[in-house]
């Protein structure tokens, strides 16, 4: 599901000479970035963003690390590899949780989440879109029952949500949005992004954890921040193609990309019913579809020769979806061509036996 396919503007960028970053020239394109990144996330007035430079794994670690302590206990939604992946987190920082877990394409219930309506979570934590099955949790669901128990922070995992995702932190009361770069930001992996409302700024600001890590302490990384800065060396080229498209965005609006990564989701959502393979699940998000071969084509092979023989590449799985199904990625710079260029390669299968 990531890295996408990135528009020749962008690629220009990375090409470049890296510039000195330790002067205002700089500090103006992060302010630029932060700004334009709290825009696109509908953040509330006084919201705050901080990059680091690290994967979206890096920003969940951060801001979990950060926010919560062995005194707390927060409550996790697991249903794949990225849920589990905020209980290893909280495992290895011995803060308590209970988990609500479900099975591969599961759908989440108000009713899994009232059996713990009162509670006294301190927060409660999602991958808004499990992209190990394409499923989309309902955030006006999640968004109900944190209203019903403010004291919780609402930490939602984005990465592969964001922009193809209808997503807008002021509506939904999310304190706490994580994403990365490599997803429908559509640049190189390397850059995550933590986006927190005021109640979560004003929180970090005022940590009294005990600091379990120089480099991903998100308090210095907003002390920081405020003169366009960040603690360490960023990922220069990185942040300089994020201010090229953080613009474009900002230019074309985000619903105006959102729809086209949706329009691509639906044309091969309609096209593939076609051929011998089936949704392997509902309740997707707008940036992947998951597909399973009715006639037991492991999904690596087809992966393999997809990208050996067609030099199309597709996403495959890991653990115990390995063979049972891949993943058709709709975001980044692609078109209903490309859609047409994968048809055409199925067609090719079929003609030759293998699908």
């Amino acid at each position: 599901m990531g890295p996408v396919m990135i528009n020749e503007e962008i690629l220009l960028i990375g090409a470049e000479q890296v510039p000195y970053f330790r002067n205002q020239e700089f500090s103006n394109i992060m302010l630029e970035n932060e700004q334009l990144m709290k825009e696109l996330a509908f953040a509330e007035e006084g919201s705050r963003a901080v990059f680091i430079t690290g994967s979206g794994t890096a920003v969940m670690e951060a801001s979990i690390m950060n926010l919560f302590s062995k005194s707390d206990l927060v409550l996790i939604i697991n249903g794949g590899c990225f849920g589990q992946r905020f209980c290893e987190i909280c495992d290895i920082h011995e803060i308590p949780y209970k988990q609500i877990y479900l099975s591969y394409g599961d759908t989440l219930t108000a009713e899994m989440l009232s059996q713990y309506d009162p509670c006294d979570f301190s927060g409660l934590l999602v991958n808004l879109h499990e992209t190990t099955t394409g499923v989309l949790y309902p955030l006006d669901i999640l968004h109900a029952f944190c209203n019903k128990n403010p004291q919780m922070y609402f930490v939602v995992d984005a990465v592969s949500a964001f922009i193809a995702d209808e997503i807008n932190m002021s509506k939904s009361g999310i304190d706490v949005l994580l994403t990365s770069s490599q997803k429908a930001l559509a640049i190189p992996p390397g850059v995550g992004i933590v986006i927190m409302n005021k109640r979560s700024t004003d929180h970090f600001y005022s940590n009294t954890i005990k600091r379990k890590s120089l480099y991903l302490d998100i308090r210095e990384a907003l002390i920081n921040g405020e003169r366009g800065q960040t603690p360490f060396t960023p990922a220069v080229s990185i942040m300089l193609q994020l201010n090229k498209r953080l613009r474009q965005l900002s230019y074309d609006g985000i619903e105006t990309e959102r729809e086209k990564i949706k329009k691509l989701a639906s044309d091969f959502r309609n096209r593939i019913q076609n051929y011998p393979f089936k949704i392997t699940w509902e309740n997707l998000s707008n940036s992947m579809t998951p597909i399973t071969s009715y006639n037991g084509v492991s999904g690596n092979t087809l992966y393999n020769i997809l990208k050996d023989e067609y030099d199309i590449y597709i996403c495959p799985n890991g653990g115990d979806l390995k063979d049972k199904q891949v993943r058709i990625g709709h975001i980044g710079n692609l078109t209903i061509k490309d859609n047409d260029t994968l048809f055409k390669a199925f067609d090719s299968l079929l003609t030759r036996g293998l699908l």
